[in-house]
Order: C-alpha cells, then structure tokens, then sequence
C-alpha cells in the first residue's frame, strides 16, 4: 500500500471522526466525510465500502483498540505485581476511552441503528482486545502464583465490562455521586477485582481450604517503612504503626474513631465495628523492635498532635476522615523504591499479612487468631504454614551458629 493511500485512508478517519463527534453517527453522511478530508467519495468506497465499514474503521483505530496486543504484551513483561498490572490496564483503556467520548455517545445512543453485520464486527472487535488482555492476565497471575476460580477469558471480560460501564456512565451523566473521581473508581475496582479473582478454594470435606498467598515482609524492609513514616509526618508514622503493629486493613482503619481505643499502661487495644465487633491489641513490639508503649507511641503521639475534635481517629490535610484511597496513596508514596525480596514494590496488604505471620511466630494458635482477625480457622492456614517454614528457618540458623 503506498503512503498516499495510507495517509488518504487517515485522513477519511479523520475527517469521521470528528464529525461522528460533532453529529452523531447517523447523522454523519459518507458525502460529508468525503469533503471534510477532500477526496471524492468514491475514494471513501473503495477504501471502506460503505459507511458501516467507515465507522468499523474509526473504532479498531481508535486509542482504545489500536495497538492494545502490542502494548499489553510491552507491559506484561516488565515486572510489576498483579495490582499495578492491573491498575495500570484500567487507566490506559479509559484514557484511551477519554479521548474519544463523543464517538463512545454516539455508538451507546445509535447503535439500535446500525445493520446486524456491523454489531457483529463489533463484537469480534471487543472479542479480539478481549483475547489480549485475557493472555495480559494470565501472564500476571501466573508470575505471581495466583490461583483463580475464574478463567482469565472470564475475568477479562468482567473488568473490561466494568470499565465500559463507567465510561458510559461518566459520559452520558452529570452529577451521579457513584465514585468521587477517576482514581477512587480504579483503586476500588482494582482491590474488589482481586479480592473475588484470588478467593480461590477447593471444597473438602464441606470446608474449604484456602489458596490464598502469603507473602510477609521482611523486618529490615518494615523498619524502614516505619522510619521513612516517621520523618515523613505524625499521621504517616501512626499510619503504618496501625499497620504493622495491629494487622488492620485500610477498610478497617477508615472507620476508627477515637472512642474505639481502649487503652492503660498495660494493653492498647481497638475496637473493630466492621462484621462481628472485636477487638485488637496495638503492638509495642514490631518485628523485634519496641515502638514506645501503650501509653506512648506514634499513635498518641499523632491523636495528642491534633487540635480538633473530629472523632475519627485519622483525618486527611482537609481535616475530614482519610479514606481507603487516600491510605493506599500514602503506603505507595512511602514505599516508592522500596522492593521485596520478589523484585516487587509492596502492596499495602503486605503489612497485614506480615503481623499476621508474626502474631503466629509469637505463640498464638489458630483459634484465638480467628478471634482477633475475625478470619476463619481455613483462611488462617496459610499463615501458619508461613509461620512454621519463617520458624523453621530460624531454627537452622541457629543450628548454624552452635559449635559442633
């Protein structure tokens, strides 16, 4: 194909493009189109054969398909863990989505009108990005030993249905109040996609036997969390203190409130009101490391600090009650660099998974860590057998150093 017929073909899209955003689909003729990019019509014909053709064309060429095997391919061989994968995926496509919203009203409003063979070659369009970020996910899952109920063509088509979905909703309404930005959406899309794609389980015996992987930070790599918290701000320091020395998710920490501490000089404990109420000690000790007392610590240290009487236990800069967004922009922030010993950056759900590896270091059986975490007995037995294999590592080590 010479380059004037390549570029007289991009300009053809062009041209439909923006009047398809301008007009509509249906009230865009192949006569207009023609003029606009200043050929004969006939050139549009013989290019595209007919309108329907035209429009196939401007949608596998747009920001959202166009190159999408390419550049899925690009990332997923960069390592990243399944978060940021996803994450990133996610922002692409509605970057890609937002640069085209005319053309996305107009095909949602319009596409009642179009001939059953052009729905069809749509739908092989969606089949085929749908193919490529199915083997995007696969690739993901796979480096990181994840195991799903659900096939990746299967998980595909569940996120990119979602983000779809949103992207008509932001384009069609005003004023919805379903999320309060872009990044909120992704963030909890993201952690609920996760959430339901790794609950992978095997019944036995009517139970269930939890897949879940553990994969606890090491206390080098803790400490430095905490100490970069620490000359970052009170409320990051009491932030990852809750963390790593109570086990409790962004979730959980979102709804605390002053009232929920129960607190002497011997025990500092929580009060969790999200499922069944329970409560939670706030360690002094976190990974061999004494972090004040129960009395005083960063997180007196930052309640002590404030001059308002806000009863939520943490409060953002605007202070009004931090959300898990705001949580999750702050573990990023004070965890840029930083990796594991897989080669990745750690994800905020490392820290509870390393308090509770370390409680059952510590002494503490299944049943009563059921009753602190709120977890199953079956959910917990991953963490064991990652406390069992930390414990007897350590044993060897210390084999190591006895004189023979």
């Amino acid at each position: 194909m010479s380059s004037d017929i390549i570029s007289t073909r991009q300009r053809l899209i062009n041209a439909a493009m923006e009047l398809f955003a301008a007009q509509g689909i249906t009230e865009t003729t192949t006569k207009a189109v023609a003029e606009l990019a200043k050929v004969n019509e006939v050139t549009l014909f013989r290019q595209f054969g007919n309108k329907h053709g035209l429009v196939l064309a401007v949608i596998s060429e747009s920001p959202v398909f166009k190159e999408l095997g390419e550049s899925l391919k690009t990332q997923a061989s960069q390592m990243t863990n399944v978060h940021e994968a996803l994450k990133n995926y996610c922002e692409d496509r509605l970057k890609a989505l937002e640069q085209v919203p005319e053309l996305v009203r107009s095909m949602v409003g319009e596409a009642g009108k179009y001939p059953v063979e052009n729905r069809q070659a749509l739908g092989r369009s969606l089949a085929q990005a749908n193919n490529y970020v199915a083997e995007y996910l696969a690739t993901m899952m796979e480096r990181e030993q994840l195991h799903v109920q659900l096939s990746p063509q299967k998980l595909a088509s569940l996120l990119n249905s979602m983000l779809l979905g949103y992207a008509v909703i932001e384009f069609t309404s005003e004023f919805h109040e379903l999320w309060h930005d872009r990044d909120e959406f992704l963030e909890t899309l993201v952690a609920l996609f996760l959430k339901v794609a790794t609950q992978s389980s095997n019944q036995v015996n009517n139970e269930f036997i939890s897949t879940e992987k553990v994969v606890d930070l090491p206390a080098n790599l803790v400490h430095l969390i905490l100490q970069r918290a620490k000359k970052s701000e009170l409320r990051d320091y009491a932030l990852m203190y809750v963390l790593f020395g109570a086990g409790l998710s962004a979730e959980e920490i979102v709804n605390l409130e002053r009232s929920h501490q129960i607190q002497d000089s011997n025990q500092y404990l929580l009060q969790i009101t999200q499922g069944a109420t329970r409560q939670v000690p706030v360690n002094q000790w976190i990974m061999g490391k004494r972090y004040g007392s129960y009395t005083r610590n960063p997180l007196t240290q930052w309640l002590k600090s404030r001059k308002d009487n806000h009863p939520a236990l943490f409060l953002n800069d605007d202070g009004i009650p931090i959300t898990e967004l705001e949580i999750q922009q702050r573990w990023r922030i004070l965890t840029e660099g930083l990796l594991t010993p897989e080669g990745q950056q750690p994800v905020i759900e490392q820290a509870q998974q390393t308090w509770c590896v370390e409680m059952l270091m510590k002494g503490m059986n299944l049943e009563d860590m059921s009753i602190i975490t709120g977890w199953t007995r079956t959910k917990l037995q991953p963490y064991a057998r990652r406390a069992r294999e930390k414990l007897a590592l350590e044993q060897a080590i210390r084999l190591d150093h006895k004189p023979q």
